[in-house]
């Protein structure tokens, strides 16, 4: 590698960026609240609700709609926190196969250089051929240059007949 060469993450290098559950949780359920409550507030005022009946009873027909009320708010709230749950076993997954895919890229790519020192010119043939082949596979511009360089250095060796 050249001097001028720095170690740089690519654009298209995903990070694993995620909030702490705690934050995570609370952002959504008082964004669900928020929602909830605007949506209360737009149906009152497109029914044109004008006051609570202060002389009305509790009966039980209206007790056992609160109660489904409430039951229903809380597996929302509970809705939103699986949604969350999934979201980030996602995110941890996904960026779990990214590291995976480039440790196999690396054990690949040290077995073709290894090909490279071989004594068999058909042996180093082949480290070439690999070599190619993982710089077309690369899945970003850092790994196909690296193979790049290492060809191109291998090319400058020089040759004793």
């Amino acid at each position: 590698m050249t001097a001028s060469r720095r170690s740089q993450s690519s654009p298209n290098e995903q990070k694993l960026r995620l909030m702490k559950p705690r934050w995570a949780f609370g952002l959504t359920f008082v964004g669900a609240v928020l929602v909830a409550g605007g949506i209360f507030y737009g149906l009152v005022v497109l029914l044109d609700f004008q006051e609570l009946d202060s002389t009305a009873k509790l009966d039980a027909k209206t007790l056992f709609d609160l109660v489904k009320l409430s039951f229903g708010v809380v597996a929302g709230a509970g809705a939103l926190v699986a949604l969350v749950v999934a979201y980030r076993r996602q995110r941890v997954d996904e960026a779990g196969a990214h590291r995976e895919a480039t440790r196999l890229h690396a054990e690949r790519f040290s077995q073709a250089v290894d090909k490279l020192g071989s004594d068999s010119p058909a042996v180093r043939l082949g480290g070439v051929h690999a070599l190619a082949g993982l710089a077309d596979d690369a899945p970003d511009n850092s790994p196909r240059q690296t193979c790049i360089d290492v060809l191109c250095a291998y090319l400058q060796l020089p040759f004793t007949p």
